[in-house]
């Protein structure tokens, strides 16, 4: 097979130009002619016209030859170039063969080139797409993640960076955040891609609300447990916009592909607050808050009904975990005490009845006094 076959194939199948990979086949060859005769300098050309490697080492020009192999005669140089003189070296064609281990040393060096030029064309492509939403197919279900093929390059989605509820079906269309491009393949994946962090939840927010793209309603905050429940944290720019309505959308219109995508995690979209108060009571919902106490710039006190301290916790201790992610604050719960409501109601109820009753015989003494000041008076 002549040169150029090999390099039209090549051509075709790794989408490399036939000059780059001249250049890697003379590489590879140079690789294997340096292991076969270490002491030697050699140059590969490839001879367009014959469609062959040309092989060539250096030799110095000496007045009387000792080493073949690295030396030539002044008179020898001649033929190849007059001008050369004692001490100047020149490329001689060489005529020596290389066997069977110094070929595969030479598929391995071209091997190598190739993929190194493949990586580069890869992180070229995707290094400016980092941090946003890819498509692609699932290709694989492994052990440590899910192998994703978009277009014709290879993206891995590891078990860490996937939430619980993610299925691995081969052949499946498949969203993920493109966490990172590595320089050079791992384990066959030069992309990382992510679908449990706060940013991918972000990402779909962007995709299908259009006020959350063009930042007429602001994303303050995200809490995700993946696979279980997020919190968003909401706020308009424009008062005419109801920054929960334009997540939501009419009928969950807009947020209803996002719960899809996620296999059905739970979100809670919570509209910015006038007070820190106000964000730390909303971000505990479903459970209904009666107070809420700011300790300091990173603890607040919570105040609940019984009934409503499991709605609070959530399962596994997941809302509360949300709620302070949400706020930043590390939240306390407390219970409202019943016995010292009933207390306090009891009280207020006797101090309103002594009122009254001291009013009633105030009243009482107030007109005994007029009528025996009147009866004296009649007497006199």
């Amino acid at each position: 097979m002549k040169l150029s076959q090999v390099i039209e194939e090549l051509e075709k199948e790794k989408g490399l130009d036939k000059v780059t990979l001249s250049s890697i086949i003379c590489e590879g060859m140079l690789a294997a002619y340096s292991k076969k005769y270490p002491d030697l300098t050699f140059k590969i050309e490839h001879d367009k016209k014959t469609d062959e490697i040309s092989v060539f080492v250096q030799k110095k020009v000496v007045p009387s030859v000792k080493n073949e192999d690295q030396e030539i005669s002044v008179r020898k140089s001649h033929f190849i170039d007059k001008k050369l003189k004692e001490g100047e070296s020149v490329w001689v064609s060489f005529e020596g063969k290389i066997g069977r281990i110094e070929v595969l040393r030479a598929k391995q060096v071209i091997a190598s080139k190739i993929r190194e030029i493949e990586a580069k064309a890869v992180y070229d492509e995707f290094k400016n797409k980092v941090g946003s939403i890819v498509y692609g197919v699932v290709h694989k279900c492994e052990r440590r993640g899910i192998s994703v093929k978009i277009q014709d390059v290879f993206a891995f989605l590891p078990k860490s960076l996937s939430s619980s509820s993610d299925k691995c079906v081969v052949g499946y269309p498949i969203r993920a955040l493109l966490k990172e491009v590595l320089l050079q393949p791992k384990n066959e994946s030069q992309l990382v891609l992510d679908r449990a962090s706060s940013d991918f939840l972000l990402k779909l927010f962007e995709l299908e609300v259009p006020e959350v793209f063009e930042k007429l309603v602001e994303v303050r905050s995200i809490a995700r447990s993946p696979g279980y429940k997020s919190k968003i944290l909401v706020y308009s720019h424009d008062k005419n916009i109801d920054p929960v309505g334009a997540c939501v959308g009419v009928g969950g219109a807009r947020i209803k592909p996002i719960l899809k995508e996620l296999g059905g995690e739970r979100i809670d979209v919570i509209e910015w607050g006038d007070s820190r108060e106000e964000i730390i009571k909303d971000s505990l919902k479903p459970a209904e808050v009666k107070k809420v106490e700011i300790v300091d710039d990173a603890t607040a006190n919570v105040w609940v009904n019984e009934d409503q301290r499991a709605l609070a916790i959530g399962k596994k201790g997941q809302n509360i975990l949300l709620a302070s992610k949400l706020s930043g604050y590390t939240i306390n719960l407390l219970e409202v005490s019943k016995k010292k409501d009933s207390k306090e109601r009891d009280l207020r109820r006797d101090s309103v009845s002594a009122k009254a009753t001291g009013s009633a015989e105030a009243t009482t003494d107030r007109q005994a006094l007029r009528q025996s000041q009147d009866e004296r008076d009649e007497s006199e």
